[in-house]
């Protein structure tokens, strides 16, 4: 019974959406949703029996460090357990590179099931990465929920393709919010450098880790951040390609991702008497060129600019970021100004909805050719407007030149009675 009036009512909703117009898309709004979803992807790969972490090898003080972190786990923390490398020790690369397994099911921790998991793993095979982040974002599911991945590895991924950058970047644009953190132990720079294309492709976080110490705290750290949601869950939206058919934002946080040189339009209503507050921040998630920008654009629906921010720079950056503001009182100055050259009456349109165009645009230069945007924040505000005092009106026109022509007159005059007494004086003297 619930569900059939669920779905009249549902039916309902569309009909009169279809009827009244699109509402603007609206980013979420906090409330009750699904516990945060986990998976620590552990590379158990032959590189790991090495004994160069404080006498002992890099597995035995991945194991204690796990065993420590699920201790410590709260009861509502639902967590997996994925393997790479684990079973296979042969030489065949083709089967070799497919060996990843999900020891724990996603869900509420078994401490003693995990451990005794955990404990009978023994370096093996290859590192396939790439695959083993795959499967894990499947472990996941999409249920809309928090989900992150911890990767902890000692190497970089042996068994290209698929590349792991790729995969990241892959997983990043298909906009369900996933985010790879990853950890490295005892890393060397190429190591270092694909962890850190993983993680910031995803918006996560790159450690290393020397000691069993710093392991375990990592690994804690790491996981206690996945645990709890982020306060604010951006609204995935796409751009498009014109303001025509550009989707109708609402204030809110909002994700996209955006080709190198693209253009992305949004659209926003804004009221008479609102401020449209706009940021928008690029991840660069890749290797680009030195110089590069990032333009926010506000634009009238038929092209007019009416205000930019930009962003520029040369060398290296994370993260590049630009800002606008633009109050609906600037649109009745313009309206004013057109009505008095054209002596029509343009009140209604003083007074009227303004719906603005977004454009967020690029200048970057990538190292690495792929069709997969960068990752885009959009953060959206209307607030009232702050009104400014009108200055003095001076007039337009031949009003205008006929007060400057006016103030010369008596500055002229004024300048002439000065000079005239000060030279009866210094004669005088």
């Amino acid at each position: 019974m619930h569900k059939r009036l669920s779905i009249v009512v549902a039916t309902g909703l569309i009909g009169a959406a279809t009827l009244l117009g699109a509402a603007p898309a609206n980013a979420r709004e906090p409330g009750a949703s699904e516990p945060p979803r986990v998976e620590l992807v552990l590379d158990v790969s032959g590189s790991m029996a090495a004994a160069d972490i404080d006498g002992e090898t890099r597995i035995a003080v991945a194991k204690r460090a796990f065993g420590k972190v699920v201790d410590a786990l709260p009861a509502t923390t639902q967590l997996g357990i994925r393997v790479l490398g684990a079973t296979y020790g042969g030489k065949d690369k083709k089967i070799a590179c497919q060996d990843t397994q999900q020891i724990i099911p996603i869900g509420p921790v078994n401490q003693v099931q995990a451990k005794n998991a955990i404990a009978t793993l023994k370096p093996t095979g290859y590192t396939p990465i790439g695959l083993a982040l795959k499967q894990a974002a499947a472990d996941l599911g999409d249920t809309g929920a928090t989900r992150r991945i911890v990767l902890i590895t000692d190497g970089e991924d042996t068994c290209t393709p698929p590349d792991p950058c790729e995969v990241a970047r892959d997983l990043a644009a298909q906009g369900t919010h996933l985010v790879v953190d990853t950890l490295g132990l005892t890393p060397d720079e190429k190591t270092r450098k694909q962890l850190v294309c993983i993680s910031t492709a995803t918006g996560g976080t790159f450690a290393a880790a020397n000691s069993e110490e710093e392991l375990t705290d990592r690994v804690q750290q790491l996981v206690d951040r996945a645990a709890t949601p982020p306060p604010v869950q951006p609204a995935t939206v796409t751009g498009t390609g014109s303001c025509a058919n550009a989707p109708l934002l609402a204030p809110g946080v909002y994700t996209d991702r955006e080709k190198i040189s693209e253009h992305r339009f949004y659209r926003v209503a804004v009221q008479p008497d609102q401020e449209l507050r706009a940021s928008v921040s690029v991840a660069l998630d890749r290797a680009v060129q030195p110089d590069y920008g990032v333009l926010l654009k506000a634009s009238t629906t038929d092209g007019r600019e009416l205000v930019r921010g930009l962003d520029a720079g040369s060398g290296r950056t994370d993260v590049l970021s630009a800002g606008l503001r633009w109050s609906a009182d600037e649109q009745k100055a313009d309206a004013k100004a057109s009505a008095e050259a054209a002596d029509a009456d343009t009140d209604d349109d003083a007074t009227r909805t303004t719906e603005v165009c977004l454009i967020v645009s690029n200048s970057f230069a990538s190292k690495v050719v792929t069709d997969t945007g960068m990752p885009v924040e959009l953060s959206i505000d209307l607030v009232d407007a702050s009104h400014t005092p009108d200055a003095p009106g001076l007039g337009r026109g031949f009003l205008f030149l006929l007060v400057l022509a006016i103030a010369g007159l008596l500055a002229g005059v004024l300048a002439g009675w000065i000079t005239r007494y000060w030279v009866a004086t210094w004669r005088e003297n």
